[in-house]
């Protein structure tokens, strides 16, 4: 075999990992992990509710509900990170030969408007969806993490609970589903042109001389194109890993199968040495990403979220990143999650700051902070635990988790029967 042979050779060996394989679960939650400090420490932590909220007040404002234009959605750095996410998540499912218009039962349309407005509600709540809730806050060392922990394992359990229900008690809506396929071809060549559109929308992003506003208030807006290429890459990884963080939740009680639960169980805990790093240096300050739900809240909008992620079949995450995958029950479930974050958000965060984020500031961003009737604002390395027992008490109780789905996973006694 002549030289060029085996370049080729390996070059095609080396796209079918890079693009068209579906990635190790554990491998994929560990690049996550790593691809989420970078984004910390370049500019900020990520979710998807930033982004959704953010269309879903331009819903509000087109509709006259909102008076005020929200932010930009090119300049609002969790819409950004929305887009740059879909995007990644398309150009992945293109090369790969995974897109295509998947058009769903009229039952399961029907049930992403509620799950979708279900997910925003609970996300308000818990102070994000499951990253911006559970797993960024416990990177960030927030003490909402384990709330929406909590909630999230009901959530789910509940879910599934109406979905055996709803099996054997419904039965109108199962038709009407179709795949639209697109050419291979094709795909490849829209996802040369999306790579090429992040590629070219992040040097316009660092070729401006622009400023835009921030949760550090006006930074330049250079910025946003580090924040777009990382995003993009979270949303390539999320999808050639088919990597939901719901999963983790559900299958243990469905089908007894743990390996999302211990992907992201591993993932939390490589994102927490690397946030505490940056939190302990001084490169990111210690109230960044506190939420005021550590109590009632977190676990209700837990428990809320999880209920609505099942229904939609995808979390947070989950939704955008099947979205870039043409899966059309999302494309619904997505704006309804931003219109019930939206809505939601109004009555929370509006005149009556029932989250209390409002006085948190007006107070300096104190920590702890307890004026919120949701919960209290709990940064774990400013309790008695310090750095090393915070450090501790999160990778223990991710290691309880997994042994409890290990568990599960070999006796099922965790399973729930039909």
């Amino acid at each position: 075999m002549s030289e060029g042979s085996v370049l080729g050779e390996k070059a095609r060996e080396l796209y079918k990992i890079l693009c068209k394989d579906k990635w190790n679960p554990y491998t994929t939650g560990i690049i996550i992990a790593f691809l989420s400090v970078v984004i910390a420490a370049w500019y900020t932590s990520w979710g998807a509710t930033g982004a959704v909220q953010n269309w879903g007040d331009w819903i509000l404002y087109g509709v006259g509900i909102n008076e005020a234009a929200p932010g930009n959605i090119f300049l609002h750095s969790g819409s950004v990170i929305g887009i740059a996410f879909i995007g990644g998540a398309f150009v992945s499912a293109c090369l790969g030969g995974n897109f295509a218009f998947r058009i769903p039962p009229r039952l399961e349309m029907v049930k992403a408007v509620v799950a979708g407005s279900l997910m925003g509600i609970g996300a308000i709540l818990g102070g994000g969806c499951n990253v911006g809730g559970f797993y960024n806050a416990l990177g960030n060392l927030s003490a909402h993490g384990f709330s929406m922990f909590v909630g999230l394992v009901i959530g789910a359990i509940l879910a599934l609970k109406y979905t055996y229900w709803e099996m054997e008690n419904i039965s109108w809506g199962q038709g009407g589903a179709k795949t639209i396929d697109v050419p291979a071809a094709f795909q490849i060549v829209l996802g040369i042109l999306a790579l090429l559109g992040i590629i070219i929308g992040a040097y316009a992003y660092a070729g401006s001389e622009e400023f835009f506003w921030g949760h550090k208030g006006w930074s330049p807006l250079g910025t946003l194109g580090g924040v777009l290429l990382l995003a993009a890459a979270l949303g390539y990884t999320f999808q050639r890993g088919r990597w939901c963080m719901i999963q983790g939740f559900r299958e243990p009680h469905m089908t007894g199968d743990c390996k999302m639960a211990k992907a992201v169980a591993l993932s939390v805990v490589m994102l927490v040495m690397g946030i505490m790093v940056l939190k302990h240096q001084g490169y990111v300050d210690p109230g960044h990403y506190m939420r005021g739900v550590f109590g009632w809240g977190g676990v209700l909008g837990g428990v809320i979220f999880a209920f609505g992620a099942v229904l939609a079949g995808g979390c947070g995450t989950g939704a955008l990143w099947r979205v870039g995958e043409g899966q059309i029950k999302l494309w619904i479930v997505v704006p309804f999650f931003g219109l019930g974050a939206a809505l939601t958000s109004k009555f929370i965060h509006g005149p009556r700051d029932i989250e209390g984020i409002v006085a948190w500031y007006q107070a300096g961003q104190p920590l702890p902070f307890h004026e919120g009737s949701l919960g209290s604002f709990v940064y774990l390395p400013y309790t008695f635990l310090g750095y090393g027992g915070t450090l501790a008490l999160i990778f223990g109780a991710m290691a309880a988790w997994y042994l409890a789905v290990t568990w599960n996973e070999k006796t099922q006694k965790g399973v729930l029967d039909m």
